[in-house]
């Protein structure tokens, strides 16, 4: 058991935390959300002893143990991947060496039915037992374990850590720290470095921990695929809620629509005193009533209301010009670096309006072809061809990383903007949250988010018909993620979208890439239904593995190439446009009868408001009947629109 007793933390001037108070018990699953800079990252820090609070305790159990994996942290570089990850079971050298001294003497001894020996022997069992426990036997396999689920290969272990990007490094440090094992794990946006595979193996581990684990991340699904308790921190305090992340959701906002009644009702009694008292005020018969109410008003504890953030990007992308129906089209497409095949024999046939995710295992080539699409890479094999009037807005993987430090926010904008956009940029940064204060600072000294939001509002300078995006996500918090996915779903240009957020790829896409093995086969479906189909058929491999029929049947049926794939692409498109007209037939139907009903429904509203006046004029009551009529009919009309938009949506 952990217990936070009466914390309190001042930030700036300001309360973070105002004597809170909560238990974490030893097997919870606990997801800390709030708005940025509501102190969930400090918590964390207070939590593992890295911080001090102001006032307050933290009380744990004895014996038991904290882990905690920052955002961000310093990696070691020391040895190789197999020797950092090893470190975890430092603490075991000391027991095994305490075991070793415990035989030795044990070796030396001949009072064999003596009280001391006995003692000695279980002393001995006991911490056998305790290394045993704690994996001081297998250690090399459970290392093995940890660092192929979170995604590196068995010819990686002896590398050394200095070949390794920052995100892989990380990576180490996550699987250290899983196999220490603490009795608390704390975790700070874990899923940062990681791939869709790796995330999900991380789900499966984390949901089956020997402990207790405390989450911060703004990844939507992993939360609620593990945690099954959230803790929100809002204006200092906490709100404790046993459920996972999207049930949270809807019980914040039915405790925040709660908290608005009680408020007005609140005010309305307010107002209702405060007219009393100021109606008998000088009324010496009134005079005990009106203290009394005095009295009333000054002791009623007034309803206080969650803050609600208001902060949030808001925009939508410019109106795609028109291009060509082949948007891009590639054959035999490869590329090598040096004797390493990051892929081969590629085919791709993209037509106008398609809405497209790469998927895959992190080095397989997602972003190398996304470079290749917009001419950052041109040493390739095979070919490659953007389609007729193509217009490719291009956001980078480490496209914060790649502005200018030096220039202001406002420069970075304006040396861009042509014609009528330069009058708006003000406007333009605003909806990106930079305020009038934020414009003049040098980009080298925001944070990662708000180099992420200014990336982003350079896309919106120039209209683009081909967006590919290369994880927009990264530094975004939940709310910017939503407003992001709406802007892409009323995009009606051509997207291709890298990505390992699973809620944020829900629907906004039609079809996928896998990159794996040097290989690229497209999807046709969601990515819930792509992960699931990957599930069966890794299950089908590990039932058959040297079955090569068995194991690529699932392949071939979704793989197409060479020319084969160009028809049949160019026979999905035509399908998908006859589809998409019904479809906005049938949407234009439900909107006509929406518009109609709600005239209708005023006009009614109208003659209801007379009638009520005491109004008799028999022309009235003839208008009212017919437009009642008229109503009901239209409504049963809209319902049967609905049903058959419904059905085509489902086909």
């Amino acid at each position: 058991m952990l217990s936070v007793n009466n914390l309190s933390v001042q930030f700036t001037g300001q309360n973070l935390f105002s004597s809170v108070t909560f238990n974490i018990a030893d097997n919870d699953r606990i997801g800390l959300v709030g708005k940025n800079g509501a102190g969930k990252s400090t918590l964390l820090k207070i939590l593992c002893g890295q911080q001090e609070p102001e006032s307050g305790s933290i009380v744990i159990a004895s014996g038991q143990t904290v882990g905690y994996l920052p955002q961000e942290m310093i990696p070691d570089h020391e040895g190789t991947v197999l020797d950092v990850a090893l470190k975890a079971f430092s603490h075991i050298d000391d027991l095994e060496a305490q075991l070793a001294s415990l035989s030795d003497e044990i070796a030396n001894r001949t009072d064999y039915e003596s009280d001391s020996y006995l003692r000695l022997i279980q002393r001995h069992n006991d911490l056998s037992d305790h290394i045993s426990l704690l994996g001081g036997n297998n250690r090399g396999e459970l290392a093995e374990k940890i660092l192929l689920g979170l995604g590196f290969l068995h010819s990686d272990f002896h590398r050394p850590m200095t070949e390794f990007s920052g995100g892989w490094q990380m990576r180490v440090q996550l699987a250290k720290l899983l196999l220490q094992h603490p009795d608390f794990l704390l975790l700070d946006e874990p899923t940062n470095h990681l791939d869709i595979v790796s995330i999900q193996w991380l789900e499966s581990f984390l949901s089956s921990y020997a402990g207790a684990v405390i989450l911060v991340s703004h990844d939507r699904t992993f939360l609620d695929h593990i945690t099954t308790r959230t803790i929100e921190i809002t204006a200092g305090r906490i709100y404790d809620y046993k459920a996972s992340y999207s049930d949270y959701v809807v019980l914040m906002q039915e405790r925040r629509a709660s908290q608005m009644a009680s408020l007005t009702n609140q005010q309305r009694q307010i107002a209702q005193i405060e007219a009393f008292i100021e109606r008998f005020r000088y009324k010496a018969t009134k005079s005990k009533q009106v203290q009394s109410r005095i009295k009333m008003l000054e002791k009623m504890d007034l309803t206080q209301i969650d803050e609600i953030s208001s902060e949030s990007i808001h925009f939508r992308f410019p109106p795609a010009p028109h291009s060509g129906k082949i948007v891009v089209e590639a054959q035999a497409l490869s590329k090598h670096y040096g004797d390493h095949c990051v892929f081969s024999n590629v085919d791709l046939l993209i037509t106008a309006g398609s809405k497209i995710a790469f998927v895959g295992k992190n080095g397989e080539g997602k972003s190398t072809l996304a470079k290749i699409l917009v001419g950052d890479i041109r040493d390739y094999g095979g070919s490659c061809k953007i389609g007729h009037q193509v217009v490719i807005g291009y956001y980078a993987q480490n496209q914060a990383a790649m502005l200018d430090g030096e220039k202001t926010v406002f420069q970075t904008i304006d040396d861009i903007a042509l014609g009528d956009i330069r009058p708006k940029i003000r406007n333009i940064l605003g909806s990106f949250l930079f305020d009038e204060d934020d414009i003049d600072k040098k980009v080298k000294v925001l944070s990662g988010g708000e180099k992420a939001r200014l990336a982003l509002a350079k896309l919106l300078l120039t209209p683009s018909n081909l967006l590919i995006l290369d994880e927009p996500t990264n530094h975004l918090d939940m709310d910017s993620k939503d407003v992001l996915k709406n802007a892409l779903l009323q995009y009606t240009g051509t997207l291709i979208l890298v990505s390992h957020d699973r809620d944020f790829l829900q629907g906004l896409t039609d079809s996928l890439y896998e990159f794996r093995n040097g290989e690229v086969h497209e999807f046709k479906g969601d990515i819930f239904e792509f992960l699931e189909w990957r599930r069966l058929e890794d299950l089908k491999q590990l039932d058959h593995p040297t079955n090569q029929a068995i194991k690529h049947s699932g392949t071939q049926a979704i793989k197409q190439s060479g020319n084969q794939a160009i028809k049949q692409s160019k026979l999905d498109y035509q399908q998908s446009k006859d589809r998409e007209r019904e479809l906005r037939k049938l949407r234009n139907e439900v909107s006509k009868l929406e518009e109609e009903i709600s005239s209708l429904e005023q006009k009614v509203a109208d003659i209801e408001a007379k009638l009520a006046n005491g109004t008799t004029d028999p022309a009235i009551f003839e208008d009212y009947q017919t437009l009642k009529t008229t109503l009901e009919q239209r409504i049963s009309s809209w319902e049967e629109a609905v049903i058959n938009l419904e059905t085509a949506q489902n086909q």
